[in-house]
């Protein structure tokens, strides 16, 4: 069963994901709610997969991504963006990103996303 580490600031999106994981089998190894809170708890957890909102406060996703993997270049991790945010996108899948899932998410995409990356 893989790990996930779920990174958004808006509690409610982390529900959302959680619940699309738990129904599927995942384990959620932790949340957090800002990048900071991602870099420390990847490097505490090393979970299998991350899923990171691009906007957050303190660190936003794109700097934890780069963070996490200067760290552990091997970690999965799949951003997650509000429509309209595809510049981010592309500067996430060159920093490192594996795939990226648009808000509001879809399970059947969520968890396509998240097969491809693990197999």
């Amino acid at each position: 069963m893989a790990s996930v580490l779920i990174v958004d600031d808006a509690s409610f999106m982390r529900m959302m994901i959680k619940d699309i994981l738990v129904k599927n089998n995942f384990e959620i190894a932790g949340e957090a709610a800002n990048g900071q809170e991602a870099v420390d708890m990847y490097n505490e957890l090393q979970p299998d997969l991350v899923t990171m909102d691009i906007t957050m406060p303190e660190k936003d996703g794109i700097e934890a991504l780069k963070e996490i993997k200067s760290n552990s270049p091997d970690a999965n991790i799949i951003m997650c963006s509000a429509m309209g945010q595809q510049a981010m996108v592309i500067d996430a899948i060159q920093a490192g990103a594996k795939d990226f899932i648009v808000k509001p998410f879809q399970a059947d995409r969520v968890m396509d996303a998240i097969t491809k990356v693990l197999e």
